[in-house]
């Protein structure tokens, strides 16, 4: 069923494993193994668009979740999602622009742009997971109705 409780989990899985495969794609630049690292990239695009898709459809069958801690966790858990929520907004763009030039075999403004977006990405996909588990695994937290 669309909405049901297993989708937090699985959106979580997808940002881990975006996470991951981000990690790894900078790990074979590194290296020098270009096909590995466009393979992988790749993959991470199209992990973080199946998150977007089953995210909004979720948020669109269930409405929003409220975090039901209190204290010191519901104010790190505030300052974890807005961070998360503000940079997440700009993925998209920042990972489109990297692909873009990537594709257009202009690699000195890709790598110059992919300094920028891949911190950024790592970031909101590991706060994402960071948010899933304070929300549905942390002291008081859970959907509505639990």
């Amino acid at each position: 069923m669309i909405g049901s409780h297993w989708q937090p989990f699985l959106n979580a899985c997808l940002n881990l494993t975006s996470a991951v495969l981000l990690v790894t794609g900078y790990a074979f630049i590194r290296k020098g193994n270009v096909p590995a690292h466009k393979r992988t990239m790749l993959a991470a695009v199209a992990t973080s668009i199946l998150f977007l898709v089953s995210y909004l459809v979720y948020h669109y069958m269930t409405g929003s979740t409220k975090y039901r801690g209190e204290g010191i966790l519901r104010t790190v858990y505030l300052a974890i999602l807005g961070s998360h929520t503000v940079l997440a907004a700009i993925v998209p763009i920042l990972a489109a622009v990297v692909l873009i030039f990537a594709f257009r075999r202009k690699f000195s403004s890709h790598r110059k742009w992919a300094r920028k977006t891949l911190p950024i990405w790592l970031y909101v996909s590991v706060t994402g997971v960071v948010v899933y588990l304070m929300l549905y695994h942390g002291n008081g937290a859970g959907p509505q109705g639990d």
